[in-house]
């Protein structure tokens, strides 16, 4: 059996490996060419002179952009650097390796060109100003690492101005992909997603979209008990009543959920919770053992904290809990959400999608579900793992056509067309990296054998 200490040790390797790592590489991504050089003759074609004809064939037909460019296939993954991981505001520059990372995850796992964006501003206003300006060189826009209530006003209005979709990855990807693992738990334990009590621990960007996806998916407000670092929420918390034009969101939480009032803390919003779904600040021991084994029969709890979660694995499942799962990639039942973003880009740009609805988000996640439950479920596996390839078709297939049915797409493509579009993305994507590891023009990490 592993030792505690041993588990922890094992736990802080990753950022032991990505100090190391980091600088060797000096970043994670690059840009490499779609076209080919057969001499400089060809910049003729693609430069100038020749340029010029698709140039002006756009001026006239705006449309035409998707068919001489790669726009359809390039995302912003914007940040202000405000809300980085566990990290806080540590700023675009700090936050720079995080954006890098995310691109590299869009094209290894949707064969998506993504290009990291950290703004110098921290100005609401000054970033939906800035995307827009951006937005003619992208086919989409992640939103990232924005602190609230801001990364709300920021996404909404950006929703509402953009020919384009746009996607804030720390809700609406956390959304999809926790209600994803969330059915799945549920099924193991033979509970109904419309009679399980919910406790949603921590009111950030996530639990806040979690809770929408949750009522869009049939969830009853009187099924959930939500808590903030104040206490749990509900129609006398007279403190979000006062912010309520700052927090809208969490004003609706007040008076959608909890009917009783049952107030107090995290102890008292697990009390007899069947599902613990905890998106709060870096632990350990914010969720102590106690609260865990306080809860009902079976309990399910979600510790998805980044990078320490609110409660180890190994402790709550100590403390009773079924099925327990965190949001690292080196423990099991990882509820990441590069499970959801990639596919659901990959589906959106191939119908070339004007927006990512709820509809799109809940057909993303039923598909994410699906996956895991044809390949067997278990209770350390609710969810696909990253690197598994028909998640990410599943997703990019389901969203694809979500987005037609509702009439947001301005591409009609059929599934087996969505689906070998999407592969086709993807292996070109995982060839090319492996082609310039196997040429060692990546080459290996230091110390081990070229």
């Amino acid at each position: 059996m592993t030792s505690r200490e041993e588990l922890l040790a094992r736990a802080s390797r990753p950022a032991e490996e990505a100090l190391r790592l980091h600088p060797f590489y000096r970043g994670k991504i690059q840009i490499a060419p779609r076209c080919p050089i057969r001499s400089v003759e060809d910049f003729a074609i693609w430069y100038t002179p020749g340029v010029a004809a698709p140039c002006r064939e756009i001026q006239t037909r705006p449309e035409r952009v998707w068919d001489h460019t790669n726009r359809g296939n390039t995302v912003a993954i914007v940040s202000d650097g405000t809300r980085i991981l566990g990290l806080g505001d540590i700023g675009p520059e700090a936050g720079l390796p995080v954006m890098e990372g995310k691109a590299l995850l869009f094209k290894h796992l949707g064969g998506v060109d993504a290009v990291p964006l950290c703004l110098g501003t921290k100005d609401a206003d000054e970033l939906v100003r800035a995307v827009e300006w951006l937005a003619p060189s992208f086919g989409g826009v992640n939103l990232e690492d924005i602190s609230q209530p801001k990364c709300f006003r920021v996404l909404e209005r950006l929703r509402a101005r953009l020919p384009i979709p746009v996607w804030h990855d720390d809700q609406q990807g956390s959304a999809v992909v926790l209600l994803a693992g969330l059915l799945n738990a549920l099924e193991i334990v033979g509970k109904r997603l419309d009679r399980v009590r919910i406790a949603m621990i921590g009111m950030g960007a996530a639990n806040v979209a979690i809770h929408h996806l949750l009522r869009a998916r049939g969830v009853a407000g009187a099924q959930i008990v939500a808590c903030d670092s104040r206490g749990t929420l509900h129609r006398q918390r007279a403190d979000v009543e006062a912010q309520r034009e700052r927090f809208p969101d969490k004003w609706r939480i007040c008076t959608e959920t909890n009917p009783d009032c049952a107030q107090g803390g995290i102890a008292e919003a697990l009390r007899g919770a069947d599902v613990c779904v905890a998106f709060s600040r870096p632990g350990p021991e914010l969720i102590q053992p106690e609260h865990v084994r306080a809860m009902a029969r079976d309990a399910i709890v979600f510790a998805c904290a980044n990078p320490v979660p609110e409660i180890w694995p190994w402790d709550a499942e100590a403390a009773g809990a079924r099925i327990v799962a965190s949001g690292r990639s080196d423990l099991p039942n990882q509820v990441n959400n590069s499970l959801a973003f990639p596919g659901i880009f990959r589906g959106a740009l191939d119908v070339r999608a004007r927006s990512l609805s709820d509809g799109m988000a809940l057909a993303a996640a039923e598909a994410l579900a699906g996956v895991a439950r044809e390949a067997g479920l278990q209770e350390d596996r609710v969810l696909p793992h990253m690197g598994e390839l028909a998640a990410h078709l599943a997703v990019a297939v389901a969203t694809g056509l979500a987005a037609q049915q509702e009439g947001l797409a301005e591409l009609a493509l059929p599934r087996e067309a969505l689906a070998a579009g999407a592969r086709k993305r993807i292996q070109q994507a995982r060839e090319l990296s492996a082609l310039l590891q196997r040429e060692k023009l990546i080459p290996p990490p230091p110390g081990e054998a070229p």
